[in-house]
């Protein structure tokens, strides 16, 4: 008698209904596993394309730099835009102008959203930063009704006549003493965000301050570059236009690019989706040609020095927004120059300083780098954002050699505050973690051995909100003091935090750091 013979009908019944649901389990594991061999199928294709049309613009960035959600609501929307994909809430679709078709638009998607992060971890520093005032104590300055306020977009310290400038969003340039009174200098077009200084033939003064146009992030070309003497009252200022229809100019430099006698200055033209870096090359007239040097947004910092010791003066700029990195502008000898990448970093990184110093010693410049703007298109806290060290290895080859985190890291500048030799680093946050970690607003890195440092964080975190920063010698005592520049604004255009109610001080415009490392301390500041 058969195996089945032998079964009473109800267990043949349940043997059948066995077999049914084995045949289905294993048909929809089938189907499971085509399904996910299909979805690795757009991955693996959505990384090719992203490597060919993301490129276009910008280093290919990671899947695993920021969150799945930011990439959903955030970043590749917005990219979407520059391949001419059309997005209609939330629907994407191609049309004539568009780079690639929808199909291969929909694999990129699917590569960065099912590569991505749910969340991203945020490192945690090896030893906890120390809350205390360092080498510092603070300094503020009398509350002025009729005076500046919290919306600081400058700090200068002119090394000529030893006194701290100042530009706000109200569009005034002040002066402040040494007992930190401001003096209205002047009422200029829009915001200052850069300022040169130097003594003319008659010994009077005067400054190259390079204005904005327009704060907020377009497309609009009002930005300036003005020559203004600093002698007598502000209504007696006499101002010179060097450059204008700039956008959203940010920083200018000096030097006299083609040898002709004549100064000439570059200027960042940051802008928004557009943007330009600029040579300003004066005419025998004293009139001003405009020279694109490269086209490119996000142009934030200069920095001029013969670097290849041509006797020739060159540039340097550190770009943001799309295309992020440093750029060396080496002088070609004829009016224009020759470009040099030095560093390159993805777009989400936020790039926002840099400055050229010798850490090591060995005669050749490193790089002090700074990354963390975080009011594009992917709010979130991110463990790459910080304090960088590039060592440089000789011909401007450079390996990265430190790293600190600080959530949104605005900007780093190196000095020996502590008077001992070795450079430290004050750094500041304007997209800090307030909500947990406020105190990183300001970490000072005291150096206690090459690429060692202890971060201090000094509580100065409820006077204000720092997006400038300057180091100079406010007191005249021969040491470096550190000067922070307030911008809190009301409302939550720039917050990026839910659950966090800002409660910066909205009235100081700035407070001084000063340098007390001679003696000891304070743990209580007047």
């Amino acid at each position: 008698m058969s195996f089945i013979n032998k079964l009473k009908p109800n267990k043949i019944i349940i043997c059948t209904a066995f077999v049914l649901v084995g045949a289905i389990s294993y048909l929809s594991s089938c189907h499971k596993s085509d399904r996910t061999a299909a979805v690795q199928r757009d991955i693996d294709d959505g990384k090719i394309l992203a490597t060919k049309y993301c490129t276009l613009c910008h280093q290919l960035p990671s899947p695993a730099l920021i969150d799945s959600a930011s990439w959903v609501t955030g970043v590749l929307p917005a990219m979407s835009k520059e391949l001419h994909i059309q997005n209609y809430s939330g629907q994407y679709y191609a049309d004539g102008n568009s780079l690639l078709n929808i199909v291969q638009w929909q694999k990129i998607v699917t590569y960065y959203t099912k590569s991505a992060p749910v969340n991203l971890v945020i490192p945690k520093p090896a030893v906890a930063p120390l809350k205390d005032w360092a080498v510092f104590s603070l300094m503020r300055p009398e509350v002025d009704p009729k005076g500046p306020t919290g919306m600081t977009t400058l700090l200068a310290f002119n090394t000529i006549d030893k006194q701290l400038y100042s530009g706000d969003a109200a569009n005034n340039f002040y002066k402040w003493d040494k007992n930190l009174k401001p003096t209205l200098v002047k009422s200029m077009p829009s915001p200052v965000t850069g300022a040169i200084f130097y003594k003319n033939t008659d010994n009077t003064e005067s400054a190259i301050l390079t204005c904005i146009g327009v704060m907020a992030p377009l497309n609009i070309n009002k930005g300036k570059v003005i020559q203004m003497n600093l002698n007598g009252a502000a209504k007696d200022a006499q101002e010179t236009i060097i450059g204008d229809s700039l956008p959203r100019a940010v920083q200018s430099v000096a030097a006299d690019f083609n040898k002709d006698g004549l100064t000439d200055y570059v200027v960042c033209g940051f802008g928004h989706d557009n943007g330009a870096l600029y040579l300003l090359q004066q005419q025998p007239n004293h009139t001003y040609k405009k020279v694109l040097i490269k086209n490119e947004a996000g142009g934030e910092q200069l920095i001029t020095g013969d670097f290849n010791n041509d006797g020739w003066p060159d540039v340097m700029c550190l770009f943001a927004q799309a295309d992020e990195g440093i750029w060396m502008f080496l002088n070609d000898h004829k009016g224009g120059f020759i470009t040099k990448n030095l560093l390159h970093f993805p777009a989400v990184y936020g790039s926002s300083s840099f400055q050229l110093v010798d850490f090591n010693h060995d005669g050749k410049p490193d790089i002090l780098y700074t990354c963390g703007d975080n009011s594009d298109y992917s709010k979130v806290l991110k463990p790459y954002h910080g304090v960088y060290i590039f060592t440089n290895q000789g011909d401007w080859k450079f390996k990265q050699t430190y790293f600190y985190h600080i959530d949104g890291c605005t900007k780093a500048i190196a000095a020996d505050f502590a008077d001992n030799g070795n450079l430290d680093i004050a750094t500041i946050a304007f997209f800090a973690d307030f909500k947990n970690h406020p105190g990183a607003g300001f970490t000072y890195l005291e150096q206690k051995g090459l690429n060692k440092f202890i971060a201090h964080e000094l509580p100065v975190d409820a006077y204000g909100r720092w997006l400038t920063m300057e180091v100079g010698d406010i007191d005249q005592d021969g040491k470096p003091d550190v000067i922070l520049g307030n911008f809190a604004i009301p409302g939550r255009g720039l917050v990026n935090q839910t659950g966090f109610t800002p409660q910066w001080n909205r009235v100081t415009p700035l407070i001084v750091l000063k340098n007390i490392s001679a003696s000891k301390a304070v743990d209580t500041p007047k």
